[in-house]
């Protein structure tokens, strides 16, 4: 599979999204937001007192140095000019439509990229998941963990970004090589369409479950996914120090996703058992 990627840190003169920045003018998504403290089809909508948190504490047990290495791919690599071939393809696809990327996990807080706009949008049909087999960056192939993306079904609100107008193909290239690396990853690369209000437009969104045969998704019981994700450390992080990020910048944000907060109790308590 494509080297699944940590997003490198934010670009300079990118500033990070606030709630203010990605709310003004916006309809609010009310039936979709849930405040933190709040969780959707919960009792009364409050959070039971009993349910585990991840905290930092639960990364430092698991963290470890993991040297760098190369991790053997079947698939086929991507050079600069197939990976041009591809943001054409993209863009050709797109017409004359505002570029817009969908962000719904750490490219929520680290972009990394030039933007102009910045809007909490919902998306129908797709729903997070850590359903992508990852055996390097936050795993190895000894302790293979996961990676966050969409899965078909549901939905999901994220943060929809518009791109500045100028040399569109070099920053979707400069994209398709930060989030790819094989010609197989070009399967989960789509654009999808994403409300904000009464608006709908089409945005780029990455690592979309294919709709055929794929051998890194993996759709494992959320049991299962808490094992898999409070095990995996890698030489770029580990998979709790992930899923912590993630949950507390969305909850930072207003955004409470109620698969997320199991997940991360569950993986909480599945690091309180390990031994150490």
């Amino acid at each position: 599979m494509g080297k699944p990627r940590t997003l490198p840190g934010q670009s300079a003169g990118t500033a990070h999204p606030t709630r203010a920045a990605i709310s003004v003018g916006l309809t609010p998504l009310t039936e979709m937001v849930i405040l933190p403290g709040m969780e959707r089809g919960g009792q009364k909508g409050m959070r039971q007192a009993s349910a585990p948190r991840l905290t930092a504490a639960h990364v430092a047990k698991v963290h470890r140095e993991v040297p760098e290495r190369e991790v053997p791919s079947p698939h086929r690599k991507m050079v600069t000019a197939d990976q041009e071939a591809y943001a054409r393809q993209l863009l050709d696809e797109l017409g004359t439509e505002p570029f817009w990327v969908f962000a719904y996990g750490s490219l929520i807080w680290k972009p990394a990229f030039d933007h102009v706009e910045a809007r909490t949008v919902h998306l129908a049909g797709w729903r997070r998941r850590f359903c992508l087999k990852l055996t390097n960056w936050r795993a190895t192939p000894e302790q293979p963990g996961l990676m966050l993306a969409l899965d078909r079904g549901g939905s999901c609100v994220g943060v929809a970004y518009r791109m500045p107008q100028d040399a569109p193909l070099e920053r979707m290239v400069r994209l398709l090589q930060r989030e790819t690396s094989h010609h197989e990853d070009m399967r989960w690369q789509r654009w999808v369409t994403v409300r904000s209000g009464d608006e709908s437009f089409r945005a780029l969104a990455f690592w979309c479950a294919p709709s055929g045969p794929a051998g890194d998704l993996l759709r494992l019981p959320i049991e299962e996914e808490a094992a898999w994700i409070a095990r995996s450390v890698g030489f770029a992080g580990n998979g709790p120090e992930y899923l912590l990020n993630t949950v507390e910048h969305l909850e930072q944000l207003g955004l409470h996703d109620s698969y997320l907060w199991r997940l991360q109790g569950l993986v909480a308590a599945e690091i309180e058992a390990l031994p150490g």
